[in-house]
């Protein structure tokens, strides 16, 4: 995954030669693919060959060749490069030009069949039929265009407010308002920019959760594991290094990614931290060049695969019922031409061919509605997803809880409150270079109490966090003396295991059993109060040490103290996690924390713990018994990242569909393992990346919005669908027993396509139509087999009243004669258009329509429209013209009495089914 100023490239809906049709239009395909593939691999391998180099030439050397320097670049410098260079971005990947996303939008299987249609029928005349044919296309291609327009626009006006930058040093222009620093430092010099702007010789600080933002050079690294796998695949994060061994440089390595002082674009830091010079950025990037050799799609969902599922299946359908209605209506009527005509009419009547429209219509109506609370939906299908998932599993510390702080208790091991622990604590935070996290900041926050110890003290060395360890720790001089004092922080059980003394009334002792039992019950006290606690301890190092220290030094040391931190959950915690049950979604947390720490912020949030497991159990079981354990627990404590994704992947496993939300770099892994993962704009790059769905706003109960907003799509989709199959299915069933029982063609093509564009037109409205409560009530997931079902069952009974109108307009009216087919045709076609119309309302709702639930206005009022354009138009010129005739009115009474039977039975049949299929309907 990239950052997100490197855009991804929406996927081209359709089959393989669609795309390249499309790609062959546009002119982007100039050359053969394997003479691509060859442009490719050349410029794939001058890169790696500049990179090769650039490992092994001299620091000095190096810098002297991008015009660089240790302090970084001027802002006149980097202004220069923007204008050579251009920004750091992959061009390739923008978002589609406009006209891009209209010729998109045309290229589906219907739109494309019905042009076909529509060709054939010009080839003999038919030109009325081309006109109607061409309307229904441009209709179904703009008001797609359209949608997709304007939700592709909402999401990049919210992506802008989307945070990605880098930590850079450059020499900065010294502002008339800027406030000198109180504490010169290195770190000074350093400052976030958008990535967009680094440029070749930008000296980068990097450290954990951070995504390396070009292709770069290590000057500097302090245990540092990069994870590849963006670009490898490889599970495992690699360690990098800042020097490179001279025979291992002499080496004919074939392999970029075998390079241990070079790290790419796209990659991100595990642990450790480094310093860096920008090689490449941009499409000159390694990355740059193996993007251009990569598809720009992404895996289908379950969804994507049954809506083709079912797409698919009607065009066969209509492959199919083309033929043998035209064999059918030649043989039994003689007139090849009409039968020809007419089952190319029935074939455009088959086709949905506003089922692309209504899937756009759907997602880009959901995607516009979240983005008015500031939620960024990268992707659409992530909508439908967390509709459908039934199980959110969260992390605790920066999602439930605030992303304020508040360093509450230093303490002593006693339990009483000791200065000298605020001391080591502060010294410890303000001098360490790798991530600071909201722990570190509220030590920071301390600096009216704490910032005099700084002044006694500088920065020898450090040893940064990761994630084994669970520590970190800072060597600072004291000035006076000259002693090294190596200062520890870190998880509490972790630093009692390297510490062998306490500090006890100012002096140090020894932490016997005794002592570490009494101070290990200190921390458990804190935490059942809602507190997080960190063990402080220190080591003086020895005078004659001349070499940096290592993790190996941290051993023997004696501890301080204890500094205890309010971590409050949200105020709209409880609220948002309630409203999600009520709604069918199971809440787990799955965190890095204690289980009595986690405990409390249940308490205070209102989860019921029904089972924890800790990492530790997780790991000791094989996939299948996890799949079971993780079902049955609901918290899950002092998790690794790996155990995380491993906890998801076995809820998955299990046939849930799940969510995740998460902020942190051990969150990532999770978030991609997840069906839909969401993050906030405050997370690590690497946590917004993997994320599908990003919220900009504080508040949880936006989730609630989002799933709402993804069961009403949902369901909004499958009525189209069930209608659209039922019908046609019904339509098919109708049109083969007219080409045996009548003498002539029941409609006219022309009168089919006419009925067909003002049915499709109403049809339109359904993404704005709302869903019952019983409906979003619970997770819905998509099931072909219950579409299927639907049509054998639905479909049938529209037939059933096409035969007693058949019976109606043959023996009351004496509609049977070839003399007289225009007052049939004209009777069927009312009742088939008004019919269609009501059904919409017939499968909207298990509950009576129009009694127990009504639809939105704007499908209402189609609906009335449809109603009086079936009363009018055999009465219109537009009617005359398709060869309609007015009708008696007494047939109306026939009509209403049809039309109320139908219903009438639907609804009979609706409540049986409803009771056959235990609850299902949409």
């Amino acid at each position: 995954m990239m950052r997100n100023t490197i855009k991804e490239k929406k996927p081209f809906e359709g089959k393989k030669w669609g795309s390249l049709f499309f790609s062959l239009f546009l002119g982007k395909v100039r050359l053969g693919e394997s003479k691509k593939e060859a442009f490719l691999k050349e410029k794939e391998e001058s890169i790696f060959k500049k990179l090769k180099e650039a490992s092994v030439i001299p620091l000095a050397d190096l810098y002297e060749q991008l015009k660089t320097r240790p302090e970084g670049l001027t802002e006149e410098e980097v202004e220069e490069r923007l204008e050579k260079y251009g920004y750091n971005e992959i061009k390739q990947e923008e978002v589609p030009h406009w006209f891009v996303m209209l010729l998109q939008s045309y290229f589906n299987p219907f739109a494309l069949l019905l042009t076909f249609l529509a060709l054939v029928a010009w080839s003999v005349g038919e030109k009325e039929s081309v006109l109607v044919m061409m309307i229904m296309v441009l209709v179904s291609v703009l008001l797609r265009f359209t949608q997709e327009f304007q939700s592709t626009k909402a999401a990049e006006r919210l992506k802008a407010m989307v945070r990605t930058t880098a930590t850079v040093k450059r020499i900065w222009k010294k502002r008339e308002d800027e406030v000198e620093q109180p504490f010169p430092t290195e770190a000074n010099q350093a400052k976030e920019v958008p990535i967009s702007q680094i440029v070749p010789g930008d000296i980068l600080q990097l450290s954990a959760g951070d995504m390396i933002p070009a292709d770069v050079r290590l000057i500097f690294t302090r245990d540092l594991f990069v994870s590849q796998g963006v670009l490898t695949g490889e599970s495992m994060p690699v360690e990098k290094y800042d020097t490179v061994n001279p025979l291992v440089a002499e080496q004919k390595r074939t392999d970029p990614f075998s390079l241990p002082n070079i790290a790419y674009l796209g990659t991100n830091v595990i642990s450790g931290t480094a310093t860096a010079v920008v090689l490449s950025t941009g499409e000159n990037t390694y990355f740059g060049a193996f993007s251009k050799s990569l598809k720009g799609y992404r895996a289908m969902t379950s969804f994507d695969i049954g809506v083709n599922r079912i797409s698919w299946l009607l065009l066969q359908v209509i492959g199919t019922m083309i033929p043998v209605i035209f064999l059918i209506n030649g043989f039994t009527k003689g007139n090849w031409m009409d039968a020809f005509l007419f089952s190319l009419a029935v074939g455009v009547g088959l086709t949905p061919t506003m089922l692309p429209v209504i899937v756009s219509g759907c997602l880009a109506r959901g995607a516009l509605l979240l983005s008015k609370n500031k939620v960024v939906t990268k992707r659409l299908n992530a909508i439908q997803n967390i509709g459908a998932m039934e199980i959110l599993c969260t992390d605790k510390t920066g999602t439930l809880t605030h992303n304020k702080i508040i360093l509450e208790k230093y303490l002593d091991p006693e339990g009483e409150e000791n200065e000298e622990v605020l001391k080591y604590a502060y010294i410890n935070s303000y001098y360490q270079s790798g991530l600071r996290n909201l722990l570190d900041q509220a030590v920071l926050d301390k600096k009216e109490e704490a910032k005099k110890f700084i002044f006694h003290y500088t920065k020898v060395d450090e040893i940064p966090f990761d994630f084994s360890r669970r520590r970190m720790s800072v060597v600072a001089r004291e000035i006076s003396t000259g002693k090294d004092l190596l200062i520890t922080k870190g998880a509490v059980e972790e630093m009692m295991a390297i510490c062998t003394s306490l500090l006890k009334k100012g002096k140090v002792a020894e932490l016997s059993p005794e002592m570490k039992k009494k101070a290990l019950a200190l921390r458990d006290d804190l935490n059942s109060d809602g507190l997080r606690v960190l063990a402080v301890a220190y080591r003086e190092l020895p005078l004659d040490m001349n070499r940096p220290v290592s993790v190996n030094d941290e051993k023997e040391m004696t501890l301080c103290g204890f500094i205890a931190f309010l971590d409050p959950p949200k105020h709209d915690a409880e609220e948002a996690l309630r409203a999600l049950r009520n709604y069918g979604v199971e809440v787990k947390i799955i965190t890095g924390d204690n289980e009595i720490v986690t405990r409390r912020i249940c308490d205070w949030i209102g989860l019921e713990v029904r089972g924890v497991m800790r990492g530790y159990e997780v790991e000791s079981l094989t996939d299948d018994e996890l799949v079971t354990a993780a079902e049955k627990a609901n918290i899950f404590v002092k998790m690794s990242p790996l155990q995380k994704a491993r906890v998801i992947r076995a809820l998955r496993t299990g046939g849930h569909i799940v969510g995740f939300l998460g902020d942190g770099i051990n969150d990532a892994q999770a978030l991609r393992e997840a069906d839909v993962g969401i993050s906030v704009d405050t997370a690590v790059d690497i946590a917004k990346e993997s994320a599908d769905i990003i919220l900009l706003e504080k508040s949880l109960i936006v989730l609630e919005q989002a799933v709402i907003e993804g069961r009403i799509m949902f369901g909004n989709m499958v009525k189209y669908i069930k209608m659209a199959v039922s019908s046609n299915f019904g339509n098919v069933l109708s049109i083969l027993g007219s080409g045996i029982l009548l003498p002539f063609l029941p409609m006219s093509p022309l009168q089919i396509l006419i009925l067909n564009l003002i049915y499709d037109l109403s049809q339109t409205l359904i993404p704005w139509d709302r869903m019952d409560e019983e409906f979003i009530a619970k997770p819905r997931k998509w099931e072909a087999e219950g579409i299927l079902r639907f049509m054998l069952i639905i479909g049938p009974l529209s037939s059933i009243f096409d035969y007693v109108t058949y019976g109606v307009m043959w023996f009351v009216f004496g509609a049977n004669s070839i003399d007289k087919q225009a007052l049939f045709h004209t009777g069927w076609f009312v009742e088939s258009l008004l019919s269609q119309s009501l059904i919409v309302h017939m499968i909207r709702t298990r509950k009576i329509p129009f009694i127990q639930s009504m639809a939105t206005k704007p499908l209402v009022l189609a609906t009335g429209v449809v109603i009086v354009i079936g009363h009018l138009i055999s009465k219109s010129y537009f009617g005359e013209a398709a060869g309609l005739v007015p009708l008696p009115i007494n047939y109306y009474f026939w009509l209403w009495g049809i039309l109320l039977a139908y219903c009438i039975v639907v609804q009979t049949v609706k409540s049986w089914y409803i009771k056959k299929f235990k609850g299902e309907w949409l």
